[in-house]
């Protein structure tokens, strides 16, 4: 079978569109039900997913909890997430001196660039970048920072014991980034276990 699908209809806390295929050489396996959305449980969110994790700073690596490390801000950009407003804000409410070159003018596009995540909804799609600020909605609720390494590995289901290693957290990040959430991986698995 195939169907695609989005992970917040799985318990994923992150809207992220897949296209799944299932095939077996005996039988047929569908794709699992989902099981979060309107009529069913609620979605889960970026609250439920990170906001048990200790607050860092910019450019911090926090000592005790693995991968828990945001990346460096530039003066302008720790000027510009501070100027984005709380829980879902975006760059519209930037001041002109902060605002870049090509957004200026009736320019109104890209506002998830630099934007702020809500912490009462699922996160946006986690690319390999999504510890950047510049690359996405990828800006703490509250936090003047981007997403951590380990606050993105919990948005994609991973359990916040599971370590990761690289070189560099662009390494890290690819890692998690280019994941299958694994609230999702789990489901299809025992969907197959159980048909076969």
């Amino acid at each position: 079978s195939r169907q695609i699908i989005d992970a917040k209809d799985y318990g994923v806390p992150q809207t992220r569109r897949r296209h799944v295929v299932l095939a077996c050489k005996s039988s047929i396996i569908k794709i699992p039900n989902s099981t979060h959305g309107k009529g069913k449980v609620q979605y889960v969110t970026v609250r439920d997913a990170i906001s048990h994790f200790p607050p860092i700073y910019a450019g911090e690596i926090h000592p005790e909890v693995y991968n828990h490390r945001a990346s460096y801000l530039s003066n302008i950009n720790l000027a510009r997430i501070k100027n984005t407003p709380k829980d879902g804000g975006n760059r519209l409410s930037w001041p002109d001196d902060l605002t870049l070159e090509c957004h200026k003018g009736d320019y109104t596009g890209h506002t998830d660039v630099y934007g702020r995540m809500w912490w009462d909804r699922p996160a946006p799609a986690l690319t390999c970048k999504f510890h950047s600020l510049s690359n996405g909605r990828y800006g703490h609720p509250t936090q003047d920072r981007a997403i951590s390494l380990r606050e993105g590995a919990a948005i994609q289901t991973f359990p916040d014991k599971y370590i990761f290693y690289g070189k560099s957290k662009e390494s890290i990040g690819n890692q998690i980034g280019n994941a299958f959430p694994v609230k999702i991986a789990i489901k299809i698995a025992e969907t197959i276990i159980d048909k076969l």
